[in-house]
């Protein structure tokens, strides 16, 4: 799976403000960002993959700028893609590694 590195840069750059330990692993050709082994947010190409509490799938969805995490024609649970536009800032992107931190710490 392709990604983008600025993307990558981003992400690592955010993670530096929260007091977690986050892992970085390649995964599946690209790179995970996780917490205690739990996946929370990634690149894919040009978007973000976020891992996002089950209950939260409804509003987040609703939300502009993201869609369902779909490779095959089904929809994966708990994956959202968030498009470029979506987290141009580095406050968007802190929210949405928020989230998928959430959805970690609620995996454990």
């Amino acid at each position: 799976m392709a990604y983008n590195e600025e993307i990558v840069s981003r992400i690592r750059h955010a993670l530096a403000i929260f007091p977690e330990d986050f892992t970085e692993k390649k995964m599946f050709g690209g790179v995970a960002f996780l917490y205690n082994g739990k996946m929370t947010v990634g690149p894919v190409k040009n978007d973000l993959m976020v891992r996002v509490i089950g209950d939260k799938m409804p509003g987040v969805l609703a939300q502009e700028f993201t869609r369902p995490m779909d490779f095959t024609g089904k929809p994966m649970k708990e994956f959202v893609f968030v498009s470029p536009e979506g987290f141009k800032t580095e406050e968007q992107l802190q929210n949405w590694i928020e989230l998928g931190l959430e959805h970690a710490k609620n995996k454990l």
